[in-house]
């Protein structure tokens, strides 16, 4: 089993800074993808950023030229680098690595969410 742990979330008013980790409980090569998901109140779980096992980013319209994602592969390790935060990016964030399994096909594996306030 993969674990992924998610810190850095709390409350910051609009225009501050956060910044996410997400550690694995294994080399991150492994994974295909690595990625955030947020789910603010009442709506989908969406995509925020990913990450490929190239170092190929994507980012979610609404979050582009604001997050950065990056990785650190020795400490197992992916960041969102989080600037000019708005009320609309509140919600949970969630860490998520996919990876393909001879045994399963593709498999995704989520850590438990870190809270991200961002008040007005």
């Amino acid at each position: 089993q993969v674990q992924l742990v998610e810190s850095g979330g709390g409350l910051v008013q609009a225009g501050g800074s956060l910044r996410l980790s997400c550690a694995a409980s294994r080399s991150i090569a492994s994974f295909n993808t690595m990625g955030w998901f947020r789910q603010a109140p009442g709506k989908q779980r969406e995509l925020a950023a990913v990450i490929s096992r190239g170092g190929t980013t994507n980012y979610a319209d609404s979050v582009k030229g604001r997050f950065t994602i990056s990785r650190d592969n020795a400490k197992r390790t992916i960041y969102l680098q989080m600037n000019s935060l708005k009320p609309e990016d509140t919600g949970v964030y969630y860490c998520n690595a996919r990876m393909t399994s001879i045994d399963d096909g593709l498999v995704d594996y989520w850590g438990q969410g870190t809270q991200v306030t961002v008040s007005s």
